[in-house]
């Protein structure tokens, strides 16, 4: 096992990669006032956190649910807190860290037998999230975050997402251009395994989503294990 100083963890005798939070401590949550940030009650005082996450996660902040909290190490911060983590009732430990899932599919990509990974890569009007080669072969891949969970099944986006969809535009001529092109939603929930359009929510996602999966682009599911202070890959 191997552990760097981001708090990443290599198992290089098995499968286990993972991401660890340094200090953690458990919190109960108040309200959200806005998309920045939220009240926690912590050792019976009212507390002001940051929340990692910009998504809506109307189902999963709700008022007195246990939440995941960890300690900044920037003594000039307003905050001291980030919240990264939501318990929800028959899930377990929802990781909502907005950063978590390019970590998570570095650390995946990194075992996948590419000569070379480059994330961040620009292409088109788009920052892709990663630039891979292997051999002569070149790829890219996107990576979308999903923390929506509906009768055992993930769904993204929990919010409408322009974004989104213009970059799957982008993969859609990627693949026209010669590239191996992929999508991946980092499932952010335990024992979620497939990841399906929010039509209800974002309409447009699924119909460009379809459109890729017809030209070529592949759609990887990257299933984790969420724990108090670590989210396993």
């Amino acid at each position: 096992m191997s552990v760097n100083d981001r708090g990443v963890r290599i198992d290089e005798n098995s499968d286990t990669a993972s991401v660890k939070y340094r200090r953690t401590r458990t919190a109960k949550f108040l309200r959200r006032p806005n998309r920045f940030i939220a009240h926690v009650e912590v050792d019976g005082a009212e507390e002001v956190v940051h929340v990692k996450n910009t998504g809506r996660c109307k189902e999963l902040l709700l008022p007195g649910i246990p939440v995941i909290l960890e300690e900044s190490d920037n003594p000039a911060r307003k905050t001291r807190y980030d919240l990264v983590s939501v318990w929800k009732e028959n899930l377990g430990w929802v990781n909502i860290d907005s950063q978590m899932p390019n970590k998570l599919a570095g650390l995946w990509l990194s075992r996948q037998g590419f000569d070379y990974i480059k994330p961040e890569y620009t292409y088109g009007q788009s920052r892709i999230d990663f630039y891979m080669e292997k051999g002569k072969e070149k790829y890219l891949m996107e990576v979308k975050g999903c923390t929506l969970e509906i009768d055992g099944t993930g769904y993204f986006p929990d919010a409408p997402t322009e974004r989104g969809v213009k970059h799957l535009h982008e993969l859609i001529q990627a693949q026209k251009d010669g590239y191996h092109a992929a999508i991946a939603f980092v499932i952010q929930m335990n024992g979620i395994t497939e990841v399906r359009p929010n039509m209800a929510t974002h309409p447009e996602f699924g119909t460009a989503l379809n459109a890729a999966r017809k030209a070529g682009v592949e759609v990887f599911m990257i299933p984790c294990r969420i724990t108090e202070d670590e989210v396993f890959v």
